[in-house]
This record gives structure tokens, sequence and C-alpha cells, in this order.
């Protein structure tokens, strides 16, 4: 078996809200295209400690709206224990909660998401310039079974 490690790509992407979840599939996706990978997976990693990332449904906006309200719920902006200097005690533990890191199986050429799934960067301390690194490793020709 040929095991590949691609180049990281780095992309850019640029939040408007202190809040939000940005759909970077289509950059993830693009990536195994430019790379012809048929075979293996992909890392998607945020080297953020107040953004991170995550799968989620992407077929209903409501659900970016209702999981964005509950963590504001769960974890509110200012408490009055935060000692954090900066103020942004919550985006950390949100960031925290949602994870820096999801992989994802490449199979045929495409990611190997559920139908309703996406991968999503969760922005919690915006609007930012935020990195997202993309690694695909191609296991060539790989017998997966």
């Amino acid at each position: 078996m040929a095991v590949k490690t691609l180049r990281l790509i780095r992309d850019t992407i640029k939040t408007s809200a202190r809040s939000q979840m940005v759909d970077v599939t289509a950059q993830v996706a693009e990536c195994l295209r430019q790379n012809s990978v048929l075979t293996g997976f992909v890392n998607v990693f945020v080297p953020h400690t107040t953004a991170g990332i995550t799968i989620q449904e992407n077929a209903d906006p409501d659900v970016q709206h209702d999981l964005l309200a509950k963590l504001a719920v769960l974890v509110p902006h200012k408490e009055s224990f935060y000692r954090h200097a900066e103020g942004n005690s919550d985006s950390h533990l949100k960031a925290s909660m949602m994870g820096s890191s999801v992989t994802v199986q490449v199979e045929d050429g495409r990611l190997q998401l559920g139908k309703w799934q996406g991968i999503y960067l969760m922005e919690f301390d915006g609007p930012r310039e935020r990195e997202v690194w993309i690694r695909v490793v191609d296991l060539g020709n790989a017998n997966t079974d």
C-alpha cells in the first residue's frame, strides 16, 4: 500500500460576526479534486483558540442558528468569575467544546459525509480572518475492505 501525505493547504476565511458557522466543505472537496485523491482521508484543522471546527447539518440554516443560540445560553459572553483580560473567555470555552479538527474518509474521490453533513468553521470571537489547514492523505489504490 502506497501512502502519500500531500502538501498542507492553508485557506483563509473571513468571518463577519462574533459567533458564526462557515461551511468549508466545498474548499475541502476542492483540495481532493486538485490533488486527484481517490482513496484516503482528509484532516481539517483550525489553529486558533477561539474558533473550532465541526461536522454538522448543512441542509437547514436553522440548525446553525439553534446551535449558536444554545451555545450562547450554555456559555454566556459575560460571567462574574471570568478572569481572562481580553473578555473572550466564552470564546475559548466554546472552541474547546467544538474541537480544533475533524477527519473525514475519502472514497472514489469524494468526502464520505452523510447526506446532510457539512464541515464548518465555528467562529466565536469574530469578525476575524481565520486559517483553515487542510491535509490530505492519499492511500493510492489501497484495499480498504
